[in-house]
């Protein structure tokens, strides 16, 4: 049996203002159309400096030799860059699933594409238009 393909739609905002108000699922005028698209997809989005933080939490918590991103991780949310960057990029779940179906994906990006044409969203991806990251090279003994 073949493991069908999951995808994930991400998206980053435009400015710091309007990531805040949309992690903090704010009503304010400029998400309503973004809120709107969410509730008919049954999506609701994660800003990706949380997910990170959370699963430093958690690695801190349970032990970070369980968690083979734990150094990486917790890298990028010290890093102030990083950090401005992965404050307005979120990632969306559908019916509370990190990954879902090719169709559901697709169909969710291209209601999401008024808002980049508009500005609200500089960037819009999912795995059917994003090259996997590179292997880490192994280390040598």
């Amino acid at each position: 049996m073949t493991a069908q393909w999951q995808y994930q739609v991400r998206f980053d905002v435009n400015d710091s203002a309007t990531a805040e108000s949309a992690r903090r699922k704010l009503l304010h005028p400029a998400l309503a159309l973004l809120f709107d698209i969410l509730a008919e997809h049954r999506a609701a989005l994660k800003c990706q400096f949380d997910a990170f933080a959370e699963y430093v939490a958690a690695a801190e918590e349970h032990g970070v030799e369980n968690y083979p991103l734990y150094q990486w991780t917790k890298a990028t949310i010290e890093n102030p860059a990083k950090k401005e960057k992965y404050l307005k990029s979120f990632t969306l779940y559908v019916d509370d699933r990190e990954v879902y179906a090719k169709e559901i994906a697709d169909a969710l990006e291209a209601d999401l594409q008024p808002l980049s044409t508009s500005g609200l969203i500089t960037r819009i991806s999912n795995p059917a238009n994003n090259p996997q990251s590179p292997q880490r090279p192994r280390e040598r003994p």
